[in-house]
Parts: structure tokens; C-alpha cells; sequence
């Protein structure tokens, strides 16, 4: 029994110290929810007031933009800023004051003191910071709208000119433009005022107040503004005659300007041209616009007759005008004045085509003077080379024989001296004339001359080459048989190296164009001409 006993006290105490250790983790547990509720109440308080803070500034921008375009974006942020950003930061209000509840009720049925957030945080600076966000911008509504009513009642539009008329037409519009745009901010003073009673804000009354003073001075506005914009536009029906001939005016001689400072720029251009065809190009281009002239004319009295109408009914009615027109700074005698400038540049432009002409056409018998020259002589200089060749490689007769035909060779060749001269010449005119292709030929001076030197050479070469021969036969005493043996056995294995050096010309002529001396390969030594 003793031991049943023990076992009784031992189990019974085990069990109360795990009853008192659940308490323990329970209690923990709610104080552990409540801090999390507690920072998450200072989290969101902050990033309210933050916000607040951050949106106010931007609200009270005034500043008016320079463009439409920048207007219209202003307008969309704002659009942006009420559709997008402002409802979900009522939502975190909403949210921030039934955390607060949450937490305070949590707080006293744990009995545990209240809980207390930081300084500038509490529900009631953040229904103050809503309720100045309400003061400041019914406070900006208000500024604008001061000296709006006295604006609206003016007269001044009974005495004013036609372009005055416009101008204030256009001020109004865009102060309608303006009111318009300000319907959203009212819209929204009144959106923040009902919030503010949903949320049993303590100054409710004076808000109410406040708001249905805007919205009545808002209607008053509207009213003002109507009658205002039917005041203007029964005026600018008196003076709507001149009115649509000033535009009229305007819309016509823009474009007639344009046109005539176009025309006086192309007629001046300078024209850089390297073929016939180009010239030719525009001069074609110069007599369509030529054809244009007698409609331009025409399209120029018709402008002209225009103003003198306006003249003729400002006189004949004594009607109030500013004296210039307000939609153009063009006048008759600047149209004139560029008109006259046209006629005078047509004819120096037609004198300055025909020049161009001349000398593109003698550009052009200067190109084919010189190809069908060179188009002989590169022929002839590699026909020349091969038959050069064929002489060294042939063996026929003695060598003799072979040297009294290449020496009959060389002075045939330098008697064509004088042919190279001339077109030495012709490509000096060329140079001169500033002319840099020729689509009549593919070979070029630089070509000749390579050419011409490369067959003197070869020539002179082969000559040498027999003269040799023929001192090394009468030395040594080699016969005519033996002598062709040799030269035969010398021309094989010389050929083989001229391939292998004709394959190096090749390849560095396409790697290297000038590396390779620009040298046709119709012009090689028939020793390194391929096939």
C-alpha cells in the first residue's frame, strides 16, 4: 500500500506541473499575437502617415503645365490617384482601427494594461491627419476659386476688338477647360467629407459646412460661367465675317509660304552631279516645276484678293480691328516679296543646269575617250605577253633566230610608246575634271601602266635570257640539241614554281588588293598565269 501511495503523489504532482506548464505556453502564446498585433498596428500607422505626408505635397502642386500633352497627363495622374492609390489607403485605415480595437479588447480580457502606440500614431492623429488632408485641400479649392465670380461678371468683352474677342474666347475656354478639371477635386472634397462622418469624425459639423459652401459657390460658377460663354459668342458673331476671311488668309497663305521658301531653298541648292543621267535628273525635275508656276500664281492673286476683301469691309463698315491678323504674322507684301524672289531664281537655276550640263557631257566624252583607248591597249598588252611567252617556251630555230624575233618584238612594243602617252594625256584631262569612275571600262591608268612596265620587263628579260644562252653555248661548246634539252627540262620545273608562285599572287591579291600591286592577272608573266 505504501508504494500505491507513492505512486498516487508521484502521478498527481506530474500532472499539475503539465496543467501549469499549458497555462504557461497559453499565456506566451496570446502575449506573443498581441505584440504581433501591436507592430503591426506601428507598421501600418507609419506607412498611413507616411503616405499622408507624401500626398499632400503633391495635391497642393498648382504649378500649370506648359503643354497639353503634359496637362492631359497631369489630369490621368490624378484619375490614377483616386481609382487606384487613394481607396485601398481608406481600406488600411478601415483596417488599422479595427486592429486597434482588436487589440485593446484582446488586451483587457488578458488583463493586461492598454495598449498605448507611439507618439503621432494613435487612431486619433491618423482621423487628424484625414481630417487636414479634408482643411487642405478645400483650402487650395478656395484659393483658386477667389475673384472666379468677379472674373465671370465682367463686360469687358462689349468693346473689344475681333482678335480681343478671340483671345478671350480662348482665355475662357480654357478656364472652362480648367473648371472642368476641378470637378474631380470637388468630387473628391465632398468623397473625403462623407468619410469623415462614416467615421464619426469629432469636427463633422464644421466639415459639413465647409463642403456644402464649395459645392454651392461651385454651382454659382457653373451658372456664371454658362452665361459668360453665351456673352462671348453672341459678340464674335458681329465680327465672325472678317473673322473666317483672317482665317481663311491664314489658312491659305501658310502653305503658299512654305511652299515658296521651299522652292527658293531648292532653286539655290547646290547640286553635286557625277553622270549625265543626274543632270539630266534635274533638269527634268526643274521644268515639272517650272509647269507649276502659272497655278502658284494663280493660287497667289487668289490670297491676295482675300486681304483686299478684309480691307474693303473694314472701310466700308468701320469695323474696330487690331490691324493685323491674329492667326498669321504673314503679310501681302511678304508674299510678294518671295514671290518676286521665285521668278528671279528660276532663270539663274535654268543657266546653272545648262552649265552642269555642258560639262557633264564633256565629263562623259572624256570617259569614253579614254575607255576606248584603254579597252585596246590592255588587250593588246596582255595579247603582247603571251606571245612573249610562247616564244620563250616554243624553242623554234636557233637561238639566233629566237633573238632576232624578240628584238623585232621589243621595237614593235616601243613603238607603241606614243599610244600609252595619249592615254597618259586623256587621263590627266579626267583628273582635272574631277571625274572618279567610268563605267566604260574595267582598266584603269594605274593598270596600263603596271601593265606596260610589267611587258618591258618581260622583254627585256627574254632577251637577256637568249643572249645568255647564246654566250654560255659558245663557251662551253653545248650543241643546238643539247642546249633544247636543257631549256626544255628548265621550262617544266620553272613552270611548276610559277604556278606555286601565280597560286601566292592569287591568293595575297584577294586578302590584299593593294598588297598585290593591283596588277590584272592578264597582265603576269606568262610564267605565272595559270591554265
Amino acid at each position: 500500500m505504501t508504494y500505491v501511495s507513492s505512486f498516487y503523489h508521484a502521478f498527481s504532482g506530474a500532472q499539475k506541473a503539465e496543467t501549469a506548464a499549458n497555462r504557461i505556453c497559453k499565456v506566451l502564446a496570446v502575449n506573443q499575437e498581441n505584440e504581433q498585433l501591436m507592430e503591426d498596428y506601428e507598421k501600418l500607422a507609419s506607412d498611413l502617415l507616411e503616405w499622408i505626408r507624401h500626398t499632400i505635397p503633391w495635391l497642393e502642386n498648382r504649378l500649370p503645365e506648359n503643354t497639353m500633352a503634359a496637362m492631359q497627363q497631369k489630369l490621368e495622374d490624378f484619375r490614377d490617384y483616386r481609382r487606384l492609390h487613394k481607396p485601398p489607403k481608406v481600406q488600411e485605415k478601415c483596417q488599422l482601427e479595427i486592429n486597434f480595437n482588436t487589440l485593446q479588447t484582446k488586451l483587457r480580457l488578458s488583463n493586461r494594461p492598454a495598449f498605448m502606440p507611439s507618439e503621432g500614431k494613435m487612431v486619433s492623429d491618423i482621423n487628424n491627419a484625414w481630417g487636414g488632408k479634408f482643411r487642405q485641400k478645400a483650402t487650395i479649392h478656395e484659393a483658386w476659386t477667389e475673384g472666379k465670380e468677379a472674373m465671370l461678371q465682367k463686360h469687358d468683352f462689349e468693346t473689344a476688338s475681333l482678335s480681343e474677342i478671340k483671345a478671350l474666347l480662348k482665355k475662357h475656354e480654357a478656364f472652362e477647360s480648367d473648371l472642368a478639371a476641378h470637378q474631380d477635386r470637388v468630387e473628391q472634397i465632398a468623397a473625403i467629407a462623407q468619410e469623415l462622418n462614416e467615421l464619426d469624425y469629432y469636427d463633422s459639423p464644421s466639415v459639413n459646412a465647409r463642403c456644402q459652401n464649395i459645392c454651392d459657390q461651385w454651382d454659382a460658377l457653373g451658372a456664371l460661367t454658362h452665361k459668360r460663354s453665351d456673352a462671348l459668342q453672341r459678340t464674335e458673331k458681329l465680327l465672325e465675317t472678317i473673322d473666317q476671311l483672317y482665317l481663311e488668309f491664314a489658312k491659305r497663305a501658310a502653305p503658299f509660304n512654305n511652299w515658296m521658301e521651299g522652292a527658293m531653298e531648292d532653286l539655290q541648292d547646290t547640286f553635286i552631279v557625277h553622270t549625265i543621267e543626274e543632270i539630266q535628273g534635274l533638269s527634268t525635275a526643274h521644268e515639272q516645276f517650272k509647269a507649276t508656276l502659272p497655278e502658284a500664281d494663280k493660287e497667289r492673286q487668289a490670297i491676295l484678293g482675300i486681304h483686299n476683301e478684309i480691307a474693303k469691309i473694314v472701310q466700308t463698315y468701320h469695323v474696330n480691328m487690331a490691324g493685323t491678323n491674329p492667326y498669321t504674322t504673314i503679310n501681302p507684301q511678304e508674299v510678294n516679296a518671295k514671290w518676286d524672289k521665285v521668278r528671279q531664281l528660276v532663270p539663274q537655276r535654268d543657266q546653272a543646269l545648262i552649265e552642269e550640263h555642258a560639262r557633264q557631257q564633256n565629263n562623259e566624252r572624256l570617259r569614253r575617250q579614254f575607255a576606248n583607248q584603254a579597252n585596246v591597249i590592255g588587250p593588246w598588252i596582255q595579247t603582247k605577253m603571251e606571245e612573249i611567252g610562247r616564244i620563250a617556251m616554243e624553242m623554234n630555230g636557233t637561238l639566233e633566230d629566237q633573238l632576232t624575233h624578240l628584238r623585232q618584238y621589243e621595237k614593235n612594243i616601243v613603238n607603241y610608246k606614243p599610244k600609252i602617252d595619249q592615254l597618259e594625256g586623256d587621263h590627266q584631262l579626267i583628273q582635272e575634271a574631277l571625274i572618279f569612275d567610268n563605267k566604260h571600262t574595267n582598266y584603269t591608268m594605274e593598270h596600263i601602266r603596271v601593265g606596260w612596265e610589267q611587258l618591258l620587263t618581260t622583254i627585256a628579260r627574254t632577251i637577256n635570257e637568249i643572249e645568255n644562252q647564246v654566250l654560255t653555248r659558245d663557251a662551253k661548246g653545248i650543241s643546238q640539241e643539247q642546249l633544247n634539252e636543257y631549256r626544255a627540262s628548265f621550262n617544266h620545273f620553272d613552270r611548276v614554281s610559277a604556278l606555286r608562285r601565280a597560286f601566292q599572287i592569287l591568293v595575297l591579291s584577294f586578302l590584299h588588293p593593294q598588297a598585290a600591286g593591283g596588277v590584272p592577272s592578264s597582265f603576269l608573266h606568262p610564267r605565272l598565269q595559270v591554265g
